[in-house]
């Protein structure tokens, strides 16, 4: 990313966007009873919502993203909340390194980059788990999300990424958003064994 998007997402957060969603994903709700609580790395966190439901849960998180701003809401709601997350400021594609840490369980929720996708299972504890989840291209116009296919995947890229995990769980397709829209959705759980 750049200066321009570090400037694009802070304005966002600054203008309110996402400001209603303080509930974490559905999917990782649901994933919660496959999980080992242990540490946890939510890389293009924003504003949150889904390391601190880690921190809840007793998980010790790092997380990441480019907007400073988004993790000033973050770290407020954190301090509100009473739990610790370890957030970091931080461009993911530009020399992100993770210093090695090992995590039990690493989150990349809507957040394209194939590149730092393969290279999340090297630093995934033995038994921790990958859950990504990522906007897909779809033929019809009448799902939210990403205008540009950039930022959507391809169906079967993110299994792809995933050679050499354990697939515990994987759906393609539309999901009910929780404001009423529709999105369409890739979402993986894989688990390193």
């Amino acid at each position: 990313m750049s200066i321009d998007d570090r400037k694009k997402w802070d304005l966002r957060y600054g203008d309110g966007a996402y400001a209603n969603r303080g509930y974490p994903s559905e999917f990782l709700e649901n994933r919660i009873p496959e999980l080992k609580i242990g540490r946890a790395l939510d890389l293009a966190c924003g504003a949150g919502r889904n390391a601190i439901y880690l921190a809840e849960l007793g998980f010790k998180v790092d997380a990441l993203d480019i907007s400073s701003v988004g993790l000033d809401i973050a770290k407020k709601r954190s301090e509100e909340i009473g739990v610790s997350v370890n957030w970091i400021n931080q461009d993911l594609l530009a020399n992100w390194q993770s210093q090695q840490q090992k995590y039990d369980l690493i989150l990349m929720f809507r957040f394209v980059s194939s590149e730092l996708l393969v290279k999340l299972p090297q630093l995934l504890t033995r038994g921790g788990s990958l859950l990504v989840e990522e906007h897909l291209h779809w033929p019809e116009g009448n799902v939210v999300g990403p205008t540009s296919d950039r930022f959507r995947v391809m169906s079967g890229e993110l299994s792809a990424a995933c050679k050499g995990l354990n697939v515990m769980f994987e759906y393609e397709g539309l999901v009910d958003e929780p404001d009423g829209s529709v999105a369409a959705l890739s979402q993986i759980h894989a688990k390193k064994t």
